[in-house]
């Protein structure tokens, strides 16, 4: 009988599940208690769901199983969710004081869609306010520890669902990515993080941040559970313009087959593996971590895949690109918070001269410094006289990076690269230096740009003395994820049976 130790992957759970040998309310207790007794030092969850609420729909998951009816594809599967996305009932804080005492009154479409398939919610993760940084150091409430070193930041925006999968809180998290908030936390955390392509997940109930960046996504132990989840939760939503949904080929999450390597073209874009003193960005990118990546393409050339040099021209101007748009886009999308329609209000209303006045003094104590910057950065980059220059200039800078994209993608099957320019950094490092901090997300945010879907999976760690972990990143093309995934399976076993 597999043994619950908070270090197993679901998938290998789920026969012991499904005959009864072990129980759901056994798998729930025990993560219960793990985050009872352990959260307080990691800090990744700011609510925990009510106990009763866990235990009864264990239960219930139980009878069902006992009683011999058919169970969802997740069923016992403990499952944490970023706080930005809404559970009916429950709190939604983004990270921010500015929604203190706001209740979402629906659920997101990806909760009904766990729901539907009998996964256990335990609580909502903690984020960088709005989903807005690279550390989880701009939470309002708390900063988030990394499991592998509690002086080091779990990354963000998404580390406090990295940090709960890490630290053994639960099988899987759910994210959202806008430049790298789910890849780069899982690199950092040593576990598997998710960007599907755009579109192909409801953005429904998410609370917005960059509308046409912004894509809800996986962190798993493995790569075959990170595929289950983005199955369960892939789907045409009509209540999201932008939903598509993947093709209609679901596997299931026995059928996530590894494929031969032999013969599979992998593409390194030049712009993002610079040799020794080539350049620049030598002085960005941590030496050992181009090390392990330098050792996983040679060991995938060794397993028969054909290795090439590709150019993604455009990838220089990402960093730039991102932060014009996804500033723009974050001022029209945070305007809705004005302490009036929900959250913090009624304290300061008291206080005020008239309604500018009180715009003012609730955005001026809701939101935090970072949240602050990048809404002035994007009323700026939309003002007038400014918006040819900046704005549209970035979205022309946008198309030409998605183009690159697809130029590269008929030359070869996948892209890899790192998926951070460095291990996880020290909780305060980078606080005081946004340039450097924004600068964390220069191999993950042009994915967000051309909406492809891109993947990272634990590529070794840095060395036997600091035993941080490294994240080696896999892009594919558009609603290539299922494709990609399998690809990442194979990588996975390759760097398994070479440890």
């Amino acid at each position: 009988m597999t043994q619950i130790n908070g270090r197993e992957t679901y998938h290998s759970l789920r026969q012991e599940i499904l005959s009864g040998r072990v129980r759901v309310s056994e798998i729930a207790d025990f993560y219960l208690k793990e985050i009872e007794n352990r959260d307080g030092e990691i800090k990744s969850f700011i609510n925990v769901m009510p106990l009763e609420r866990v235990r009864e729909d264990a239960a219930r998951i139980d009878e069902k199983i006992k009683s011999g009816k058919p169970v969802g594809r997740l069923a016992g599967c403990v499952i944490a969710v970023k706080d930005n996305i809404n559970i009916k009932g429950f709190a939604t804080t983004c990270g921010s004081k500015i929604l203190e005492g706001y209740i979402a009154p629906y659920d997101a479409t990806v909760v009904k869609l766990l729901q539907q398939e009998d996964a256990i919610i335990v609580g909502k993760t903690n984020l960088d306010e709005f989903a807005m940084g690279s550390s989880t150091e701009n939470s309002a409430f708390f900063t988030t520890r990394n499991p592998h070193d509690t002086t080091r930041v779990p990354g963000g925006s998404s580390g406090g669902s990295a940090a709960a999968v890490a630290a053994g809180f639960a099988h899987m998290a759910l994210g959202s990515d806008t430049g790298g908030s789910i890849r780069q936390p899982a690199a950092f955390c040593g576990i598997v993080g998710v960007k599907p392509t755009y579109g192909a997940v409801s953005r429904y109930g998410l609370v917005a941040f960059a509308s046409s960046l912004d894509q809800i996504g996986p962190f798993a132990r493995d790569t075959r559970d990170a595929a289950l989840l983005l199955d369960v939760i892939s789907a045409k939503d009509p209540r999201d313009s932008t939903s598509i949904g993947l093709p209609d080929d679901k596997s299931g999450e026995d059928d996530l087959i590894p494929i031969d390597l032999k013969g599979i073209k992998i593409g390194l874009p030049d712009e993002y593996f610079i040799s020794q003193g080539g350049g620049d960005r030598d002085s960005v990118v941590d030496e050992e971590v181009s090390e392990r990546i330098e050792a996983v393409v040679k060991l995938l050339a060794s397993a028969g895949a054909s290795i090439k040099k590709v150019s993604i021209p455009g990838a220089k101007y990402g960093v730039a690109t991102y932060y014009i748009i996804a500033p723009s886009e974050a001022s029209s999308n945070l305007a809705r918070f004005d302490g009036i329609k929900y959250g913090l209000a009624s304290e300061i209303a008291e206080e005020t001269g008239g309604l500018i006045d009180f715009y003012k003094k609730t955005r001026a104590a809701g939101f935090g410094p970072e949240v602050k910057r990048r809404i002035m950065l994007g009323t700026y980059a939309l003002s007038s006289g400014y918006y040819d220059a900046y704005y549209l200039s970035a979205q022309k800078a946008r198309a030409m990076i998605a183009e690159d994209f697809n130029k590269a993608f008929k030359e070869v099957d996948f892209l890899i690269s790192p998926t951070t320019t460095s291990c996880a950094f020290k909780i305060g490092e980078k606080i005081s230096d946004p340039l450097s901090m924004y600068l964390s997300d220069i191999f993950t945010i042009t994915a967000n740009l051309a909406g492809i879907p891109a993947v990272s999976i634990p590529a070794g760690k840095r060395g036997a003395k600091s035993g941080l972990p490294v994240g080696v990143q896999i892009m594919a093309p558009h609603f290539a994820d299922r494709k990609m995934l399998s690809f990442a399976a194979s990588l996975e076993d390759l760097l398994k049976s070479n440890a």
